[in-house]
């Protein structure tokens, strides 16, 4: 039997070990030339909420210092983000008006498309991606349409696929469909082509459980549902083979780049698509995560910046390409400050 090649004899120097895995840590220079992962501030995506109206950022009390923006907000917001280093954004809208079938969220003149129109001329080198769900402007606060009580799927998808290319007509890079609806990625990779956007970008939310960690960013969004619970439409937690085949689909339907959320509770989902998928992969580190994280620190529990590092750097080394963060700000910061 062939000998391994990194296989070692012994030393013969007693009990002492011949293989010492310490040497390459004992300084800081030493362990950051064999790092095997690092978190890098350009594959952070920072969400931003954009809202109605006018006057100053507006403070989410379940979501510390990730407030709601004006529009006119976004211009300064765009050069401060692209001066700190930070490459790209993903958008989620506060709703003008709410009615059963979420009108507004296709509006052109709505507060995403002006959103986006802002960011690209003020930081055009900034990546723009844009949530399209129904959920935050819709009166019953489901992801898709409502027919008699019930989320209806095919009349959903064809609401989303309107919703994406008014995204796209404003400039964005990548739309982000979340609803999960059968069939969404399909629908609108057609609608964007059919519209003149086949250079417009899919991440897809391929596997979003239903779960418990959502609370603060529906308080930013003002999107929980009226009746009922998203159940019926989102992944059930405690299926792996079926988050894998929800991504095995949206590739098909030809997804660009796949979501996994909520990042922490989905690791091994993580690397298990790292394994199979050649697409890049993003982890949606959510509103519960980071807001827990919070108040550990605000309760003197942990260090908020050697804690924030290890939960990033384990996301990224379960096989995230990319990281939805509220830290990314933070991270941007730290990097530039050094260790």
């Amino acid at each position: 039997m062939p000998e391994r090649r990194n296989a070692r004899r012994p030393s013969g120097s007693g009990t002492a070990p011949a293989v010492r895995l310490r040497r390459l840590r004992r300084s800081a220079g030493l362990r950051d030339w064999v790092a095997e992962t690092g978190v890098e501030v350009r594959r952070l995506v920072y969400p931003v909420f954009v809202r109605p109206g006018s006057g100053p950022p507006e403070p989410v009390p379940s979501l510390p210092g990730i407030p709601r923006y004006a529009v006119a907000d976004v211009p300064g917001l765009a050069r401060e983000l692209e001066s700190e280093g930070l490459r790209s954004v993903l958008l989620f809208g506060v709703a003008r008006t709410k009615d059963a079938e979420g009108t507004d969220a296709s509006a052109h003149d709505g507060v995403v498309p002006e959103a986006v129109r802002a960011f690209k001329r003020a930081a055009p080198g900034l990546v723009v991606a844009t949530d399209v769900c129904l959920c935050a402007y819709t009166t019953h606060g489901h992801c898709g349409v409502v027919r008699d009580g019930a989320v209806v799927n095919d009349a959903s998808c064809e609401r989303l696929g309107e919703v994406a290319v008014a995204h796209a007509e404003s400039g964005a890079d990548v739309v982000a469909p979340s609803a999960m609806m059968d069939g969404q990625v399909a629908r609108i990779r057609a609608a964007l082509d059919a519209a003149g956007h086949e250079g417009t970008g899919i991440l897809s939310y391929a596997s979003k459980h239903a779960s418990a960690f959502y609370g603060p960013f529906r308080d930013a969004e003002g999107s929980t549902p009226s009746f009922g619970d998203r159940r019926s439409y989102q992944m059930d937690f405690r299926n792996a083979r079926e988050a894998l085949n929800e991504m095995d689909q949206d590739v098909r339907e030809g997804a660009d780049l796949l979501m996994v959320k909520p990042a922490l509770t989905s690791l091994d989902l993580l690397a298990r698509a790292r394994e199979r998928f050649l697409l890049p992969l993003a982890a949606y580190h959510v509103s519960g995560e980071y807001a827990m994280l919070k108040a550990a620190v605000a309760a003197g529990v942990v260090e908020e910046r050697p804690a924030v590092e290890e939960t990033l750097t384990a996301i990224r080394r379960a096989g995230a390409d990319l990281i939805v963060t509220y830290f990314a700000r933070d991270v941007a910061r730290w990097s530039a400050e050094g260790p």
